[in-house]
C-alpha cells in the first residue's frame, strides 16, 4: 500500500570529481545511488577548469543507470534537487550552450582583476577602506584576492576572453546551469549566488542585486541571472528531459544549492551553532547562525544558506582529502616507469591500515596541506605543502599518517577561529563527506580537535541527502526541524587525552610553519 508520503526526489550532487546521484525518498531514507567520474583541468598560472558537457554526460549516465534499476516506481519520483561544488562559473549562450569549459572554486586566474575592483587609497588588509565598509556590510564578505571565487573567474573572462564575454547571455553557478538544462530557466538562488558578491543580503526575505556592488565590478548587470527565493521551486523539467529520463513532465526541480549549504542539513546539524565537518577534495567547517558578521583577518563570515532566513558560517580550506588522492596517485601509485601497477580500489582503507601502525604525532613528522594554496583562516594563494621534520628513519607508514593527522591541524587551526567568531564552543561535530569513512581520521579529528566527533551515516551521500531533504521541505512533505531524528550517527569519538601533548605541541608548530615560510612561499610562488 502506498501513502501520499511514499514519494522520492531524484538528488544530483556534481562534485569536483563527478557526480553522485541518488534516489532518496522524502523522509529521508537513501534507496540507492550511482557514481561516475568527470576530469579535472589544471592549466598553467592557477588555472582550473572542467568541461560541463562532460558533467552532464556522467549526469546523465548516472542517473539512467540508477533509474534503470527500477528501484522505485517512475511515477512516484516528484522531484528533482540539484547541489553542486560552489563558486564556480557557466558562461552560457541564449540558448543556454556553454561557451566554454567552466572556471571552478579552485581557478586562481583572476587574482590581479580582483585586486583592480578592490583597491583604493586607503587600505585596510589590502582592501580599498570605502569598498570594503559597503561590501561587508551589504554582502558579509568581499572579493577574494585570491581570484577563487565567481566575481574573479567573470572579470578574468571579461579581459582575457573578451569574445566569451561577449557571447555570454549569463553567468551560471554550477548547480543553476545544471538547473538550466534541467528546465530551460536561467536562475540563481539567494545562497547560490553569494559567491558573486554583488548582492543586499540584510535582509534574507528580499536579498537582491546592489546597483552600486555592480558598477564597482565593471560587470554587466544583464549578464547575471534573475533571483529566486532559497528554498523555491523552478519549474518543471523538460518533455525533452522527461522522455529522456522516464520520468514524469510534472517533476519538480528546486532551486540549487551550493555543496556547504545541501551538506550542512544532509548532516542533520540544522539548528543554530549545531557543527558540521565536511572533508572531500576540501574542508569546511560551519555552523548555522541567528545573525550576520564578518571577520576578515581571519577569511570567516555569515552568508545565506540553503535553510529559508538563515545564515551559515563561511569558514573553507582549499585541500584535504585531495591530498591522499595526491599521495595515492603521485607518489605511491604513478603511472610511471617506477609503478609497481594501478593503485588499489580500497586504497583509503590500505592507508588506514599502514597509518594505524604509527604512534600519534607520525614521531614528529608533520604534513602541512596547502596545495593549493589556503583560504581559513589565512587567505593566502601562494602559500604550498609538505613534509617538515623528515629523518632517516621515516617510513611510507609515517608519511600517510602524517597526512591524516595535517588535515586535523589544518582543521583545528580554522575551528578555533570558528568557535572565537561564534563566541561559544563546537562540540558534538558531525562528521560528513567521503574522509568520514575513515575511522581513523575520524578518531585522529577528536584527538586533535579535543573534541567529539559523529561519524554520519552514508557520508559521502550527505550532500545528496540534504539537497533531498531541502526538496522536501520545499514540496511540504518535512520541516527542517524534523531532519535531525533521520539523519543516523553510525560511531561517536572521544578524544583521548593520551594523545592530547603530542597533538598540542604539533600544532603548535604547524602553525609556526605557515608563520616563518610565508615570505618564502610568497617568493617562490609570486610568478603564478
Amino acid at each position: 500500500m502506498t501513502t501520499e508520503r511514499d514519494r522520492y526526489v531524484l538528488a544530483i550532487d556534481l562534485g569536483t570529481g563527478g557526480p553522485k546521484v541518488a534516489l532518496v525518498s522524502v523522509d529521508g531514507k537513501i534507496v540507492g545511488h550511482e557514481v561516475e567520474q568527470t576530469e579535472l583541468l589544471l592549466l598553467p598560472n592557477g588555472g582550473a577548469e572542467q568541461d560541463p558537457a562532460d558533467w552532464w554526460r556522467a549526469i546523465a549516465t548516472a542517473a539512467k543507470r540508477l533509474l534503470g534499476r527500477n528501484l522505485v516506481p517512475a511515477e512516484r519520483i516528484v522531484a528533482i534537487s540539484c547541489t553542486t561544488q560552489w563558486m564556480g562559473t557557466v558562461a552560457v549562450d541564449r540558448d543556454g550552450h556553454h561557451l566554454m569549459n567552466a572556471i571552478i572554486w579552485m581557478d586562481a586566474r583572476g587574482a590581479k582583476y580582483a585586486a583592480r575592483v578592490t583597491n583604493g587609497l586607503v587600505r585596510v588588509a589590502g582592501y580599498g577602506a570605502t569598498k570594503l565598509w559597503r561590501w561587508l556590510r551589504l554582502t558579509g564578505g568581499v572579493p577574494s584576492r585570491t581570484g577563487k571565487d565567481a566575481l574573479s573567474h567573470i572579470l578574468y573572462i571579461q579581459h582575457e576572453l573578451p569574445q566569451v564575454y561577449q557571447q555570454a547571455f549569463k553567468f551560471l553557478e554550477p548547480m543553476d546551469y545544471l538547473n538550466l538544462r534541467l528546465t530551460g530557466q536561467a536562475a540563481a538562488s539567494y545562497d547560490s549566488i553569494t559567491g558573486h558578491w554583488l548582492t543586499d543580503n540584510r535582509d534574507l526575505s528580499k536579498v537582491r542585486y546592489d546597483d552600486t556592488l555592480v558598477a564597482m565590478s565593471g560587470i554587466d548587470r544583464e549578464k547575471l541571472p534573475n533571483l529566486k527565493p532559497t528554498g523555491a521551486v523552478l519549474g518543471p523539467i523538460t518533455a525533452e528531459i522527461a522522455k529522456e529520463f522516464g520520468l514524469r513532465d510534472d517533476v519538480q526541480v528546486m532551486m540549487g544549492t551550493g555543496d556547504t549549504s545541501s551538506a550542512a542539513i544532509g548532516s542533520g546539524a540544522v539548528r543554530d551553532f549545531e557543527p558540521h565537518l565536511y572533508i572531500g577534495t576540501s574542508s569546511w567547517l560551519t555552523c548555522h547562525v541567528p545573525f550576520k558578521k564578518t571577520d576578515i583577518i581571519n577569511s570567516i563570515t555569515t552568508l545565506p544558506s540553503g535553510i529559508p532566513g538563515r545564515y551559515w558560517v563561511a569558514a573553507e580550506q582549499d585541500v584535504a582529502g585531495a591530498c591522499l588522492t595526491v599521495l595515492r596517485d603521485q607518489l605511491f601509485w604513478p603511472k610511471d616507469e617506477l609503478s609497481s601497477g594501478p593503485a588499489p580500489s580500497d586504497a583509503l582503507e590500505a592507508f588506514n591500515r599502514i597509518a594505524a601502525r604509527v604512534p600519534p604525532g607520525s614521531d614528529k613528522l608533520i604534513f602541512t596541506p596547502w596545495l593549493n594554496g589556503e583560504r581559513t583562516p589565512v587567505e593566502d594563494h601562494l602559500v604550498r605543502g609538505g613534509f617538515f621534520n623528515q629523518s632517516l628513519s621515516t617510513t611510507r607508514a609515517h608519511l600517510i599518517r602524517a597526512v591524516f593527522e595535517g588535515v586535523a591541524y589544518n582543521t583545528r587551526w580554522m575551528h578555533r577561529h570558528v568557535e572565537r567568531f561564534v563566541k561559544r564552543r563546537l562540540d558534538g561535530i558531525n562528521l560528513i563527506g567521503g574522509g568520514a569513512l575513515s575511522e581513523l581520521w575520524c578518531q585522529i579529528h577528536a584527538d586533535v580537535l579535543e573534541r567529539t566527533i559523529r561519524q554520519v551515516k552514508d557520508p559521502r551521500l550527505a550532500n545528496a541527502r540534504g539537497a533531498a531533504f531541502a526538496a522536501s521541505v520545499a514540496l511540504g512533505y518535512l520541516t527542517f526541524d524534523d531532519i535531525p531524528a533521520r539523519v543516523e550517527i553510525t560511531k561517536t569519538y572521544h578524544p583521548n587525552a593520551d594523545n592530547r601533548g603530542i597533538y598540542d605541541e604539533l600544532f603548535a608548530e604547524f602553525v609556526n610553519i605557515y608563520k616563518n615560510n610565508r615570505k618564502a612561499y610568497a617568493r617562490l610562488n609570486a610568478g603564478g
